[in-house]
Protein backbone atom coordinates (compact mmCIF):
# COMPACT_ATOMS: atom_id res chain seq x y z
CA UNK A 1 0.00 0.00 0.00
CA UNK A 2 1.40 3.38 -1.23
CA UNK A 3 1.56 6.13 1.35
CA UNK A 4 -1.67 8.01 -0.50
CA UNK A 5 -3.21 5.02 -0.30
CA UNK A 6 -2.78 5.08 3.30
CA UNK A 7 -3.87 8.46 3.86
CA UNK A 8 -7.24 8.34 1.89
CA UNK A 9 -7.37 4.90 4.22
CA UNK A 10 -6.93 7.36 7.12
CA UNK A 11 -8.66 10.09 6.17
CA UNK A 12 -12.08 7.42 5.73
CA UNK A 13 -11.47 5.67 9.29
CA UNK A 14 -10.78 9.05 11.19
CA UNK A 15 -13.89 10.78 9.06
CA UNK A 16 -16.09 7.90 10.45
CA UNK A 17 -14.63 8.39 14.05
CA UNK A 18 -15.55 11.87 14.41
CA UNK A 19 -19.15 11.07 12.90
CA UNK A 20 -19.61 8.36 15.20
CA UNK A 21 -19.27 10.63 17.92
CA UNK A 22 -20.17 14.31 16.83
CA UNK A 23 -21.57 16.20 20.33
CA UNK A 24 -18.33 15.62 21.57
CA UNK A 25 -16.55 16.49 18.65
CA UNK A 26 -18.43 19.65 18.91
CA UNK A 27 -17.63 20.22 22.42
CA UNK A 28 -14.05 19.87 22.62
CA UNK A 29 -13.29 22.07 19.80
CA UNK A 30 -14.87 25.19 21.12
CA UNK A 31 -11.34 26.01 22.37
CA UNK A 32 -10.30 26.43 19.34
CA UNK A 33 -12.98 27.88 17.33
CA UNK A 34 -12.84 30.69 19.82
CA UNK A 35 -8.87 31.38 19.43
CA UNK A 36 -9.36 30.98 15.74
CA UNK A 37 -12.08 33.80 15.94
CA UNK A 38 -10.14 35.50 17.84
CA UNK A 39 -7.60 35.80 15.08
CA UNK A 40 -9.53 36.05 12.08
CA UNK A 41 -10.88 39.32 13.91
CA UNK A 42 -7.44 40.59 14.91
CA UNK A 43 -6.34 40.35 10.98
CA UNK A 44 -9.31 41.83 9.96
CA UNK A 45 -9.37 44.75 12.50
CA UNK A 46 -5.83 45.35 11.56
CA UNK A 47 -6.54 44.85 7.61
CA UNK A 48 -9.11 47.62 8.23
CA UNK A 49 -7.34 49.87 10.36
CA UNK A 50 -4.23 49.66 7.45
CA UNK A 51 -6.90 50.60 5.25
CA UNK A 52 -8.28 53.45 6.83
CA UNK A 53 -4.73 54.81 7.82
CA UNK A 54 -3.59 54.67 5.00
CA UNK A 55 -6.55 56.64 3.50
CA UNK A 56 -6.51 59.26 5.78
CA UNK A 57 -2.74 59.59 5.97
CA UNK A 58 -2.60 59.89 2.25
CA UNK A 59 -4.48 63.61 2.77
CA UNK A 60 -1.89 64.43 4.41
CA UNK A 61 0.48 64.54 1.79
CA UNK A 62 3.80 62.78 1.15
CA UNK A 63 5.66 66.09 -0.16
CA UNK A 64 4.52 68.66 2.58
CA UNK A 65 5.57 69.34 6.55
CA UNK A 66 3.60 71.46 9.04
CA UNK A 67 5.90 73.61 10.86
CA UNK A 68 3.74 74.35 14.38
CA UNK A 69 4.61 74.92 17.73
CA UNK A 70 4.18 71.73 18.97
CA UNK A 71 5.24 68.29 18.05
CA UNK A 72 3.04 65.51 17.29
CA UNK A 73 2.69 62.83 19.52
CA UNK A 74 5.31 64.12 21.86
CA UNK A 75 4.17 63.84 25.38
CA UNK A 76 7.25 64.35 27.42
CA UNK A 77 8.07 68.35 27.89
CA UNK A 78 4.52 69.98 27.37
CA UNK A 79 5.08 72.76 30.24
CA UNK A 80 7.89 73.56 27.56
CA UNK A 81 6.19 73.72 24.33
CA UNK A 82 3.40 75.55 26.03
CA UNK A 83 5.84 78.03 26.93
CA UNK A 84 6.59 78.86 23.26
CA UNK A 85 5.76 82.14 21.27
CA UNK A 86 2.83 81.80 19.27
CA UNK A 87 3.32 81.38 15.54
CA UNK A 88 2.10 84.60 13.71
CA UNK A 89 0.57 85.02 10.25
CA UNK A 90 3.87 88.02 9.54
CA UNK A 91 5.72 84.94 10.56
CA UNK A 92 3.83 82.47 8.00
CA UNK A 93 4.25 85.59 5.50
CA UNK A 94 7.71 86.35 5.80
CA UNK A 95 8.68 82.67 5.82
CA UNK A 96 6.54 82.47 2.08
CA UNK A 97 8.73 85.23 1.74
CA UNK A 98 11.88 84.09 2.30
CA UNK A 99 11.87 80.12 1.34
CA UNK A 100 13.72 78.97 -2.02
CA UNK A 101 13.33 75.43 -2.29
CA UNK A 102 9.36 75.21 -1.08
CA UNK A 103 6.41 75.28 -4.02
CA UNK A 104 3.93 76.44 -1.98
CA UNK A 105 3.85 78.11 1.35
CA UNK A 106 0.07 78.86 3.36
CA UNK A 107 -0.55 79.78 6.92
CA UNK A 108 -3.52 78.13 8.63
CA UNK A 109 -5.33 78.32 11.88
CA UNK A 110 -8.85 76.73 12.70
CA UNK A 111 -11.09 75.67 15.86
CA UNK A 112 -14.67 74.72 16.50
CA UNK A 113 -17.99 76.97 16.14
CA UNK A 114 -21.78 76.91 15.04
CA UNK A 115 -22.88 77.28 11.77
CA UNK A 116 -26.26 78.45 11.02
CA UNK A 117 -28.86 79.12 7.89
CA UNK A 118 -32.34 79.53 8.43
CA UNK A 119 -33.54 77.41 11.36
CA UNK A 120 -30.94 74.46 10.42
CA UNK A 121 -27.65 74.49 13.00
CA UNK A 122 -24.68 72.71 13.07
CA UNK A 123 -22.94 73.03 16.39
CA UNK A 124 -18.79 71.41 16.65
CA UNK A 125 -18.29 72.72 13.19
CA UNK A 126 -14.48 72.60 12.36
CA UNK A 127 -13.74 75.43 11.12
CA UNK A 128 -10.35 76.72 9.20
CA UNK A 129 -9.01 79.86 8.14
CA UNK A 130 -6.91 79.15 4.77
CA UNK A 131 -5.25 80.95 2.26
CA UNK A 132 -5.35 80.45 -1.60
CA UNK A 133 -2.50 78.22 -1.51
CA UNK A 134 -4.00 75.88 0.91
CA UNK A 135 -5.86 74.06 -1.87
CA UNK A 136 -3.14 72.52 -3.84
CA UNK A 137 -1.42 72.17 -0.31
CA UNK A 138 -4.16 70.21 0.97
CA UNK A 139 -5.14 68.20 -1.78
CA UNK A 140 -8.78 69.52 -2.14
CA UNK A 141 -10.94 69.58 -5.27
CA UNK A 142 -13.54 71.60 -5.70
CA UNK A 143 -17.11 70.12 -5.91
CA UNK A 144 -19.18 73.34 -7.31
CA UNK A 145 -18.30 76.48 -6.85
CA UNK A 146 -14.31 77.87 -6.60
CA UNK A 147 -11.94 78.56 -4.35
CA UNK A 148 -10.43 81.88 -2.82
CA UNK A 149 -8.61 84.02 -4.55
CA UNK A 150 -5.41 86.66 -3.25
CA UNK A 151 -7.75 89.31 -2.99
CA UNK A 152 -10.02 87.22 -0.94
CA UNK A 153 -7.41 86.66 1.43
CA UNK A 154 -5.75 90.59 1.17
CA UNK A 155 -8.90 91.84 1.68
CA UNK A 156 -10.16 89.50 3.73
CA UNK A 157 -13.69 88.99 2.54
CA UNK A 158 -16.59 87.66 4.22
CA UNK A 159 -16.49 84.32 2.32
CA UNK A 160 -16.45 80.71 2.98
CA UNK A 161 -16.34 77.24 1.07
CA UNK A 162 -18.11 74.31 3.10
CA UNK A 163 -17.33 70.66 3.35
CA UNK A 164 -19.65 68.05 1.70
CA UNK A 165 -21.31 66.77 5.07
CA UNK A 166 -22.53 70.31 5.91
CA UNK A 167 -23.61 71.57 2.44
CA UNK A 168 -25.73 68.41 1.84
CA UNK A 169 -27.46 68.65 5.43
CA UNK A 170 -28.04 72.75 4.49
CA UNK A 171 -29.13 72.50 1.03
CA UNK A 172 -30.51 69.26 0.59
CA UNK A 173 -32.55 70.71 -2.37
CA UNK A 174 -31.22 73.70 -3.95
CA UNK A 175 -27.19 74.86 -4.73
CA UNK A 176 -25.28 76.99 -1.82
CA UNK A 177 -23.60 79.15 -4.21
CA UNK A 178 -24.11 82.52 -3.31
CA UNK A 179 -26.15 81.97 0.06
CA UNK A 180 -25.38 83.27 3.40
CA UNK A 181 -24.69 81.65 6.78
CA UNK A 182 -23.95 82.40 9.91
CA UNK A 183 -20.86 81.09 11.70
CA UNK A 184 -20.71 82.28 15.16
CA UNK A 185 -21.72 85.90 15.37
CA UNK A 186 -20.79 86.64 11.39
CA UNK A 187 -22.64 86.12 7.88
CA UNK A 188 -20.47 84.14 5.19
CA UNK A 189 -21.43 84.02 1.72
CA UNK A 190 -20.93 80.43 0.06
CA UNK A 191 -18.49 80.19 -2.90
CA UNK A 192 -17.95 76.28 -2.84
CA UNK A 193 -18.40 73.20 -2.04
CA UNK A 194 -15.31 70.61 -1.01
CA UNK A 195 -15.36 67.64 -3.08
CA UNK A 196 -16.36 64.38 0.28
CA UNK A 197 -12.96 63.95 1.96
CA UNK A 198 -14.33 60.55 4.29
CA UNK A 199 -13.32 60.17 7.73
CA UNK A 200 -9.69 60.41 9.19
CA UNK A 201 -9.21 57.12 11.03
CA UNK A 202 -12.55 55.94 10.77
CA UNK A 203 -13.25 58.74 13.74
CA UNK A 204 -13.49 62.56 12.57
CA UNK A 205 -15.48 63.77 9.78
CA UNK A 206 -13.03 65.73 7.49
CA UNK A 207 -16.43 66.41 5.27
CA UNK A 208 -17.87 68.63 8.85
CA UNK A 209 -15.62 71.47 7.81
CA UNK A 210 -16.21 75.04 6.51
CA UNK A 211 -13.45 77.11 5.31
CA UNK A 212 -12.78 80.28 5.60
CA UNK A 213 -9.96 82.94 4.24
CA UNK A 214 -7.04 82.96 7.53
CA UNK A 215 -7.57 87.12 7.73
CA UNK A 216 -11.18 86.53 8.26
CA UNK A 217 -10.72 84.27 11.05
CA UNK A 218 -8.29 87.03 13.07
CA UNK A 219 -10.82 89.25 12.04
CA UNK A 220 -14.01 87.78 13.34
CA UNK A 221 -13.01 84.55 15.64
CA UNK A 222 -10.03 84.97 17.42
CA UNK A 223 -7.98 87.96 17.51
CA UNK A 224 -4.53 86.10 18.03
CA UNK A 225 -5.03 82.74 16.76
CA UNK A 226 -1.65 80.23 17.18
CA UNK A 227 -1.33 79.73 13.51
CA UNK A 228 0.47 76.69 11.81
CA UNK A 229 2.57 76.99 8.39
CA UNK A 230 1.80 73.72 5.62
CA UNK A 231 5.14 73.86 3.69
CA UNK A 232 4.77 71.92 0.07
CA UNK A 233 7.74 70.28 -1.23
CA UNK A 234 8.78 69.94 -4.68
CA UNK A 235 8.60 66.30 -4.12
CA UNK A 236 9.05 63.78 -1.25
CA UNK A 237 12.63 63.70 -2.17
CA UNK A 238 13.04 67.11 -1.48
CA UNK A 239 11.53 67.17 1.81
CA UNK A 240 15.14 66.62 3.59
CA UNK A 241 16.55 70.25 1.83
CA UNK A 242 13.22 71.90 2.85
CA UNK A 243 13.04 70.83 6.26
CA UNK A 244 17.07 72.62 6.70
CA UNK A 245 16.28 75.28 4.77
CA UNK A 246 12.24 76.02 6.84
CA UNK A 247 14.54 75.40 9.74
CA UNK A 248 17.10 77.92 9.44
CA UNK A 249 14.53 80.75 8.21
CA UNK A 250 12.41 80.15 11.05
CA UNK A 251 15.22 80.36 13.86
CA UNK A 252 15.95 83.48 11.92
CA UNK A 253 12.11 84.60 12.05
CA UNK A 254 11.81 83.91 15.62
CA UNK A 255 15.02 84.91 16.38
CA UNK A 256 15.84 81.94 17.91
CA UNK A 257 19.87 82.71 19.37
CA UNK A 258 22.65 80.46 17.94
CA UNK A 259 23.17 76.86 20.22
CA UNK A 260 19.44 77.06 22.17
CA UNK A 261 16.88 74.88 20.70
CA UNK A 262 14.07 75.43 18.03
CA UNK A 263 11.23 77.27 19.57
CA UNK A 264 8.67 75.36 17.57
CA UNK A 265 8.49 71.50 15.45
CA UNK A 266 8.58 70.83 12.02
CA UNK A 267 6.11 67.68 11.50
CA UNK A 268 6.04 65.24 8.78
CA UNK A 269 3.44 62.55 8.31
CA UNK A 270 6.36 59.62 9.18
CA UNK A 271 5.22 60.92 12.78
CA UNK A 272 1.91 59.29 12.67
CA UNK A 273 3.69 56.31 10.57
CA UNK A 274 5.42 55.52 13.38
CA UNK A 275 2.97 55.88 16.02
CA UNK A 276 0.80 53.86 13.83
CA UNK A 277 3.15 50.96 13.17
CA UNK A 278 4.15 51.05 17.23
CA UNK A 279 0.20 51.39 17.77
CA UNK A 280 -0.71 48.54 15.55
CA UNK A 281 2.54 46.21 17.23
CA UNK A 282 0.63 46.46 20.73
CA UNK A 283 -2.59 45.51 19.57
CA UNK A 284 -1.05 42.55 17.08
CA UNK A 285 0.56 41.47 20.59
CA UNK A 286 -2.57 41.23 22.63
CA UNK A 287 -4.12 39.75 20.18
CA UNK A 288 -1.48 37.20 19.48
CA UNK A 289 -1.68 36.75 23.44
CA UNK A 290 -5.05 36.01 23.46
CA UNK A 291 -5.23 33.52 20.20
CA UNK A 292 -2.37 31.74 21.95
CA UNK A 293 -4.33 31.19 25.15
CA UNK A 294 -7.40 30.37 23.33
CA UNK A 295 -5.50 27.56 21.32
CA UNK A 296 -3.61 26.09 24.45
CA UNK A 297 -6.54 26.01 26.32
CA UNK A 298 -8.55 24.43 23.23
CA UNK A 299 -5.37 22.21 22.06
CA UNK A 300 -5.32 21.00 25.58
CA UNK A 301 -9.06 19.75 25.15
CA UNK A 302 -8.13 18.09 22.16
CA UNK A 303 -5.24 15.84 23.31
CA UNK A 304 -7.49 15.05 25.82
CA UNK A 305 -10.10 13.53 23.66
CA UNK A 306 -7.79 12.56 21.16
CA UNK A 307 -6.54 10.24 24.62
CA UNK A 308 -9.92 9.07 25.12
CA UNK A 309 -10.43 8.33 21.63
CA UNK A 310 -6.78 5.98 21.52
CA UNK A 311 -8.29 4.51 24.71
CA UNK A 312 -11.65 3.36 23.63
CA UNK A 313 -9.95 1.86 20.44
CA UNK A 314 -7.42 -0.08 21.66
CA UNK A 315 -8.45 -3.29 20.33
CA UNK A 316 -9.22 -1.71 16.82
CA UNK A 317 -5.32 -0.43 16.86
CA UNK A 318 -4.58 -3.93 17.62
CA UNK A 319 -6.11 -5.79 15.20
CA UNK A 320 -5.34 -3.18 12.37
CA UNK A 321 -1.26 -4.17 13.17
CA UNK A 322 -2.23 -7.65 13.60
CA UNK A 323 -3.52 -7.24 10.57
CA UNK A 324 0.10 -5.62 9.02
CA UNK A 325 -0.43 -2.05 9.52
CA UNK A 326 2.27 0.04 10.00
CA UNK A 327 3.00 2.32 12.68
CA UNK A 328 3.11 5.11 10.64
CA UNK A 329 -0.24 4.47 9.28
CA UNK A 330 -1.65 4.57 13.00
CA UNK A 331 0.01 8.02 13.15
CA UNK A 332 -1.20 9.00 10.09
CA UNK A 333 -4.88 8.33 11.13
CA UNK A 334 -4.89 9.84 14.47
CA UNK A 335 -2.70 13.07 13.35
CA UNK A 336 -5.70 13.27 10.52
CA UNK A 337 -8.83 12.69 12.92
CA UNK A 338 -7.39 15.79 15.12
CA UNK A 339 -6.94 18.06 12.39
CA UNK A 340 -10.29 17.26 11.00
CA UNK A 341 -11.53 18.75 14.50
CA UNK A 342 -9.82 21.70 14.57
CA UNK A 343 -9.92 22.19 10.81
CA UNK A 344 -14.10 21.70 11.28
CA UNK A 345 -13.28 24.68 14.26
CA UNK A 346 -11.66 26.81 12.20
CA UNK A 347 -14.43 26.75 9.15
CA UNK A 348 -16.93 27.28 11.88
CA UNK A 349 -15.04 30.23 13.62
CA UNK A 350 -14.74 32.00 9.61
CA UNK A 351 -18.73 31.31 8.83
CA UNK A 352 -19.18 33.09 12.29
CA UNK A 353 -16.44 35.90 11.58
CA UNK A 354 -17.72 36.59 7.99
CA UNK A 355 -20.71 37.57 8.18
CA UNK A 356 -19.98 39.72 12.05
CA UNK A 357 -17.15 41.61 9.47
CA UNK A 358 -20.17 42.44 6.64
CA UNK A 359 -22.39 43.65 9.75
CA UNK A 360 -19.30 45.69 11.00
CA UNK A 361 -18.25 47.69 8.07
CA UNK A 362 -22.10 47.68 6.92
CA UNK A 363 -23.45 49.00 10.13
CA UNK A 364 -20.60 51.29 11.39
CA UNK A 365 -17.62 53.50 10.43
CA UNK A 366 -15.00 51.31 10.66
CA UNK A 367 -13.52 49.94 7.56
CA UNK A 368 -13.46 46.17 8.67
CA UNK A 369 -11.92 43.78 5.86
CA UNK A 370 -11.66 39.96 5.70
CA UNK A 371 -9.04 39.08 3.19
CA UNK A 372 -8.51 35.72 1.38
CA UNK A 373 -5.47 35.41 3.37
CA UNK A 374 -6.69 36.16 6.59
CA UNK A 375 -8.86 33.20 5.88
CA UNK A 376 -6.21 30.94 4.99
CA UNK A 377 -3.90 31.46 7.92
CA UNK A 378 -6.71 30.76 10.56
CA UNK A 379 -7.29 27.32 8.92
CA UNK A 380 -3.98 27.19 8.39
CA UNK A 381 -3.36 27.72 12.51
CA UNK A 382 -6.32 25.21 13.25
CA UNK A 383 -4.87 22.67 11.11
CA UNK A 384 -1.49 23.30 12.96
CA UNK A 385 -2.98 23.25 16.07
CA UNK A 386 -5.10 20.07 15.95
CA UNK A 387 -1.44 18.34 14.71
CA UNK A 388 0.23 19.90 17.57
CA UNK A 389 -2.18 18.82 20.06
CA UNK A 390 -2.91 15.15 18.36
CA UNK A 391 0.83 14.22 18.28
CA UNK A 392 1.37 12.39 21.54
CA UNK A 393 -1.71 10.41 21.32
CA UNK A 394 -0.92 9.21 17.71
CA UNK A 395 2.16 8.20 18.47
CA UNK A 396 0.97 6.35 21.70
CA UNK A 397 -1.48 4.51 19.44
CA UNK A 398 1.31 4.19 16.80
CA UNK A 399 3.78 2.18 19.26
CA UNK A 400 1.23 -0.15 21.19
CA UNK A 401 2.13 -3.32 21.55
CA UNK A 402 -0.58 -5.31 19.06
CA UNK A 403 -0.66 -7.96 21.47
CA UNK A 404 -1.30 -6.07 24.66
CA UNK A 405 -3.56 -4.06 22.42
CA UNK A 406 -5.64 -7.04 22.01
CA UNK A 407 -5.60 -8.11 25.71
CA UNK A 408 -7.55 -4.29 26.38
CA UNK A 409 -10.55 -4.69 27.77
Amino acid sequence: MTLSDEIRESALIAWAALRANKLRSTLTTLGVVIGIITVTLMGTAINGINAAFRQSISSMGADVLFVGRFPWMAFDDWRTYRNRPEITLAQARELERLLTTAVAVAPQVDGNGTVLYNRRRASGVWINGNTEQSLSIRGLSIATGRWFTASDIVSARPVCVLGSYLAEGFFPHESPLGKRIRINDSNYEVIGVIEPLGSFLGTWNQDNQVVIPVTRFQADLQRRPDYSISVKARSAADLPEVVEEVRAVMRRIRKVPPGAPDDFAINQQDVFIQFFMAFGGAIGLVGLFITGLSLLVGGIGIMNIMFVSVTERTKEIGIRKALGAKKRTILIQFLIEAASLTLGAGLLAVAITWPATLAIDHYTSFAARMSWWIVAIALLVSILTGIVAGFIPALRAARMNPVDALRAD
